[in-house]
């Protein structure tokens, strides 16, 4: 076990995209960071390194949070490793845009599964260990408000994770530890330009008023901010990151 003062943060899918973004800020605001990830070993370990080259501790570890025992398995080895755990970003998700009659079961159970049991896992395991004075901080979508075509089973998995947000910050009365979620809008990342034309691209990020798409440093600012102590009076709210979309 690795013994520092620094608070330890847990991101889940943090191998790419927005997820490693979050995780280097917050080893830019001096967090050891548990990188998990479910099948991008290689991706993981390069986050980690980088985080390692900030002056702070890493460590990435496997685990498909929609399965509640490598979920205990992702908290114990964090704790192994540097002893408590402060911060839960709940970053890990999958999106498949299909009007609601074209999906399958099987797109609707793994959609559910990640999304909302997934969501469900870690924060159960993170109100039995989280330390006082602790930070969860889910990542919804501004997809909820637009309620565009094909994001039905999206939305409504997103949706149940706002409603853990605000009620699971009441539940934790008397921990000082706040529950927030941030729900971004179109982030240009590549799985979200991947496959998509120029124009389509130039449409979304029209639908703000700031005519860009947001960036993955967008979405961590405002999430190092809910990890940071001057947070401490924001609680159970979704926070909607997308330039004045909606």
């Amino acid at each position: 076990m690795t013994t520092s003062s620094n608070k330890v943060a847990i991101v889940t899918g943090a191998s790419r995209g927005i997820g490693a973004q979050i995780a280097i800020r917050l080893a830019e605001e001096g967090f050891n960071v548990v990188v998990n990830y479910a099948n991008s070993g290689s991706e993981a370990g390069r986050v980690v390194e980088q985080i390692k080259g900030l002056g702070v501790d890493a460590l990435a570890v496997r685990g498909d949070i929609a399965s509640s025992a490598e979920v205990v398995a992702l908290f114990d080895a964090a704790e192994q490793a540097f002893g408590r755990i402060d911060v839960l970003v709940n970053n890990a998700g999958v999106m498949k845009t299909l009007p609601l009659v074209d999906h399958s079961d099987e797109q609707f159970a793994q959609t559910f599964g990640i999304n909302v049991q997934g969501t469900f896992n870690t924060l159960r395991e993170a109100g039995k260990r989280l330390a006082e004075g602790g930070r969860i901080i889910n990542l919804s979508s501004s997809a909820v408000a637009l309620k565009m075509p094909g994001y039905a089973i999206y939305n409504g998995s997103k949706a149940a994770v706002e409603a853990f947000t605000q009620t699971f910050a009441r539940e934790l009365r008397g921990r000082q530890i706040t529950v927030n979620a941030v729900a971004p809008g179109p982030v240009a990342t590549e799985l979200f330009l991947n496959g998509k034309s120029e124009e389509l691209i130039q449409s979304l990020a029209n639908l703000n008023p700031m005519q860009r798409l947001g960036q993955p440093d967008d979405i961590s600012a405002v999430v190092a901010f809910l990890a940071s102590e001057q947070s401490g009076w924001i609680n159970g709210q979704v926070i909607r990151a997308n330039g004045g979309m909606v």
